[in-house]
């Protein structure tokens, strides 16, 4: 006898809301963890820090508007749904990032332990935005367009894109905050393999 499969319900915007706000306060303290100690990150992100450490500008600034040219692909290419949330997110990050000093003050933390919860922090926040159809825009987006329409593999360009972040961090950060960064890399998208499974998440975002 077959077993019907259960009714897949769409996430309310009140639930979309939550997690929206949360999964940001989670990033935009794993943002600071990593700007006190000088940390990178690749795509978007890695620009953003990489321009936030030899301007006046913060973090939150540099993030929000180099992601406004991807918003048309995001329209064309994916939706408004995805599009609204994702801008969203990303206003989110800026302003918590940089709101997120005036109320916490990390100035003896250790980069080693930055590295980690850092990492841990900006995984599970990715986490709750994908499974609300939201993310942090940017080179992922391009990365997609690309692949859409031009066959390009979104693994080989964001791979090239996070090659560059680092060629240019080499005149910018020590090369021992090089490795760190690597390894919270590693550390991140660990989280996203182990914990991002959209087979096993039987809510439709």
């Amino acid at each position: 006898m077959s077993v019907a499969a259960p009714d897949i319900q769409r996430h309310t915007w009140l639930e979309d809301a939550q997690a929206i706000i949360a999964g940001t306060l989670m990033i935009a303290l794993g943002v600071n963890f990593y700007t006190q100690v000088g940390l990178l990150t690749g795509g978007t992100a890695g620009l953003a820090f990489l321009f936030s450490y030899i301007s006046q500008f913060t973090f939150g600034q540099v993030f929000f508007v180099i992601n406004l040219p991807f918003y048309w692909l995001s329209i064309r290419r994916i939706g408004w749904d995805f599009t609204l949330k994702t801008f969203l997110a990303v206003f989110l990050v800026s302003a918590f990032s940089d709101i997120t000093p005036m109320f916490l003050h990390l100035a003896d933390i250790n980069p080693f332990y930055a590295t980690i919860v850092g990492s841990f922090l900006i995984g599970v926040g990715f986490v709750m935005l994908f499974r609300h159809n939201a993310s942090l825009g940017g080179l992922n987006i391009l990365a997609r367009y690309l692949f859409q329409t031009r066959g390009v593999p979104i693994g080989k360009f964001m791979m090239t894109v996070d090659c560059l972040v680092v060629v240019l961090s080499i005149f910018i950060v020590d090369l021992s905050l090089i490795a760190m960064s690597i390894f919270g890399a590693v550390l991140l998208n660990f989280m996203l393999v182990m914990n991002h499974k959209p087979g096993r998440y039987a809510v439709s975002p």
